[in-house]
């Protein structure tokens, strides 16, 4: 069962309304307290009929078919113009034709812990604890994942980034805060890229490797993979859900 409800972010988009997603396992209801897993781009996660492209990760269909004991907290993103890359971005970048995006990533996320994690936690029977709260997301949504898992370690215990963009470093390769990540003890991390997305950008590949090194180093326990003719879509994250919920032990 998905809830559909309508939040606002003060500090963002005053009270411009966007919708939140709450998906509830099947056995939800009967007194059983949940892990929630918070995603970014809630409108693509579910109904192929309101994803931005037509073609949804398909996610509730998976947890369903499969009785997985999880809830799932995702928000839409802002769909105008180029402020999903800003509100998904914990730091400026250049982008197409010279424009600067502003990252505004930090303000969402001290929303997304300082508010709409206990208004779900008051709201919903779940298991508050950070063994219990995750995070994940692709592409501007697996970047943001990494750096929640940096920068709020003491809220998230693990996280799924899929295709994340770690080439908004530009020459830097990677993003600053990742360099300066302290990842607190027990901390989890998947993370993928399709083989196909390398070309996308001339950084891709030495940035995955780099990260990857990044959390070795600072004790992330680590499930990297490189998915054979993946691409950057839902379709292809769709083929991961698998993966990266055993990864989280599902």
């Amino acid at each position: 069962m998905i809830e559909k409800q309508i939040v606002t972010i003060p500090s963002l988009t005053g009270d411009t309304g966007r919708k939140a997603y709450i998906y509830l396992p099947q056995s939800y209801g009967y007194g059983e307290r949940y892990p929630v897993l918070y995603m970014f781009d809630g409108h693509n996660l579910f109904d192929d009929s309101e994803a931005t492209f037509g073609k949804s990760w398909g996610l509730s269909r998976f947890l369903d078919e499969n009785n997985v004991p999880l809830i799932v907290a995702a928000v839409e993103c802002n769909r105008k113009g180029n402020e999903r890359l800003s509100e998904y971005s914990p730091e400026d970048f250049g982008f197409k034709g010279g424009e600067k995006i502003r990252g505004r990533g930090k303000k969402y996320m001290d929303w997304l812990v300082g508010e709409f994690k206990p208004y779900i936690d008051d709201n919903f029977d779940t298991l508050k604890e950070r063994e219990y709260t995750f995070i994940g997301g692709s592409s501007m949504g697996g970047l943001m994942t990494i750096y929640a898992l940096a920068k709020y370690s003491d809220i998230f215990s693990r996280g799924a980034a899929l295709s994340p963009s770690l080439w908004i470093g530009g020459e830097q390769i990677l993003p600053k805060f990742l360099k300066s990540a302290k990842f607190k003890y027990g901390t989890h991390l998947y993370v993928d890229y399709g083989s196909c997305e390398f070309k996308n950008h001339a950084t891709q590949k030495r940035a995955f490797a780099e990260a990857c090194s990044i959390f070795i180093e600072r004790g992330v326990n680590l499930t990297a993979r490189i998915i054979d003719g993946g691409t950057h879509d839902e379709a292809s994250w769709e083929r991961q859900i698998p993966y990266f919920l055993a990864a989280f032990g599902f």
